[in-house]
């Protein structure tokens, strides 16, 4: 037990890593209906390593992951039942249980991912602004190249192309979460929040640019 509370950053960094390039070799091989499927479970152990290590240990980060988890789970429902927000799209059975048609487990992305890039542009010395598009902007990276991969990996689906508003919401979405969690000075672990955005960011641009070239 000590030595999982003394090495929790590096052993949670191992995890995070072993899943994603697991993914990348498995699918990459021609295993991707095994391995896709599992996507609800690789997001729920990335959350638990996630809430280990941030460290999610005051009232105040919890409520207000909490609050992320409601508000993104509140927005892709008018996406999902009214074509509000982001454009007309729905869920595919990859990303695990739903209510009204909207997956649990993206709410907790979405506060997962606000957490994870205000960590990461935390300490920057940069104005405070610069930081906050910078932490909007890399929610929105990630969600261009989730976005090419979503429908042949059975996550999401939109009638045609992405709309361009779909990225403009989440870009002010991600502002108004990170300018929360800047008044509310939220800190977490910066080195777990890098890995597991670049995981994510490897894992999804990896797919795209085999679709590209």
């Amino acid at each position: 037990m000590k030595f999982l509370i003394k090495n929790k950053i590096w052993i949670a960094i191992g995890l995070i890593w072993l899943f994603h390039l697991s993914g990348i070799i498995g699918v990459s091989l021609g295993y991707q209906d095994w391995f896709i499927t599992k996507t609800p479970l690789n997001l729920f152990i990335c959350l638990i390593l996630f809430l280990w290590t941030f460290p999610m240990n005051t009232q105040k980060k919890i409520l207000v992951f909490i609050a992320f988890f409601f508000l993104g789970m509140f927005s892709e429902w008018l996406g999902v039942n009214y074509g509000l927000l982001f454009g007309e799209y729905y869920y595919g059975s990859n990303f695990g249980p739903k209510v009204d048609g909207v997956p649990l487990l993206i709410g907790c992305f979405w506060a997962l991912l606000a957490f994870i890039t205000a960590s990461m542009t935390e300490p920057l010395k940069l104005p405070i602004w610069i930081k906050l598009m910078l932490s909007s902007s890399l929610m929105v990276l990630l969600d261009f190249f989730m976005e090419q991969n979503a429908p042949k990996f059975n996550f999401w689906y939109f009638g045609g192309h992405v709309p361009v508003k779909n990225y403009v919401t989440w870009f002010i979405m991600g502002l108004l979460m990170h300018i929360v969690i800047w008044k509310t000075k939220i800190k977490g672990n910066t080195s777990v929040s890098y890995n597991l955005y670049l995981a994510h960011l490897i894992f999804f641009g990896f797919f795209y640019l085999l679709s590209v070239i």
